[in-house]
């Protein structure tokens, strides 16, 4: 059931994040903003002003304390979440910055370009070129994830690509479709990526494996996202056609159909913990939350 309508007033909104307890999350808009929000209150809580061009992706630090952000800028920035400043701001990519996230520790963003390449940005150096630049993808990067040591990667050349830091491996499964966005399931087993054939699929991380599909959605055109919910019991997914659907992981039945709205659905966001997602239309997100849900201190 819906329970909150933000009206962002961004222009249209390319994504909408939680942040990392599910309390705030982050709304990235065609008119060069972040804004920081409580979304289960409805409330506006910050605009951050300082990219040049449309803002794609926003994430935000372990503690709150930081948020990163990459844009059509070309940049990818980074903010201080209490004066609402630009701390540093990291130019390298030769195109526009699709995706961003920072590591565990928040001392590394990782950003996902047009141009084909993933860049490892120290966010503690004054250094203004990246640590590291995996290029390996022969089309623009439109999803990037990380894990406690691997990194996970979305291309337009229809390629899943996971690196291991720890033994400097590189692992590579082709789908084929161009890929819009991928995720790694909460057991760190599986990975799950949503390309432009209207599919979704599960591989097992370890050997490629499919291990699901999902279809009944409309993806053709646009980068849309894909989740897990907090439990790894369903996987979720934007539409081309207003919807947001839900699937039964184990059976790949389709569990259920949002209707979010009259266009495509820009961003979807699943709460970390708790039954709970946030969708992004034109220039509005909605909260959802299954209609047992409490939010933590009881109703208020």
């Amino acid at each position: 059931q819906r329970v909150q309508t933000l009206q962002c007033g961004q222009g249209a909104v390319r994504a909408a994040r939680f942040n990392a307890d599910g309390n705030y999350c982050l709304t990235c808009g065609s008119d060069k903003t972040v804004k920081l929000w409580n979304p289960h209150k409805g409330t506006a809580l910050r605009t951050y002003q300082g990219h040049g061009y449309e803002v794609l992706d926003a994430a935000g630090s372990f503690d709150n304390s930081q948020i990163c952000s990459g844009g059509a800028d070309k940049a990818v920035a980074l903010w201080d979440v209490t004066t609402g400043q630009v701390v540093r701001k990291y130019r390298g990519h030769a195109g526009k910055v699709n995706c961003v996230q920072f590591n565990e520790e928040a001392t590394v963003i990782v950003s996902g370009s047009i141009d084909s390449t993933v860049r490892c940005w120290d966010c503690r150096s004054r250094r203004p070129d990246p640590i590291q630049v995996l290029d390996e993808a022969k089309d623009g990067i439109s999803s990037v994830k990380l894990s406690a040591y691997e990194i996970l990667t979305g291309s337009v050349d229809g390629r899943v690509r996971r690196y291991d830091l720890r033994t400097g491996q590189l692992c590579s499964d082709y789908i084929g479709s161009p890929i819009t966005s991928v995720c790694f399931s909460k057991d760190g087993q599986c990975v799950l990526a949503a390309s432009l054939d209207s599919t979704l699929r599960l591989l097992d991380k370890d050997t490629g494996e499919l291990l699901g599909e999902y279809t009944g959605h409309r993806s053709t055109t646009y980068r849309l996202d894909c989740v897990l919910n907090e439990l790894d019991t369903h996987v979720g997914c934007a539409s081309e056609d207003g919807h947001v659907y839900f699937w039964d992981l184990v059976e790949g039945s389709l569990a259920l159909s949002l209707p979010v709205g009259q266009g495509v659905v820009q961003s979807l966001a699943f709460h970390p913990r708790l039954p709970c997602v946030l969708v992004a239309t034109q220039g509005q997100v909605t909260l959802w939350r299954e209609d047992s849900f409490q939010p933590e201190g009881g109703p208020d």
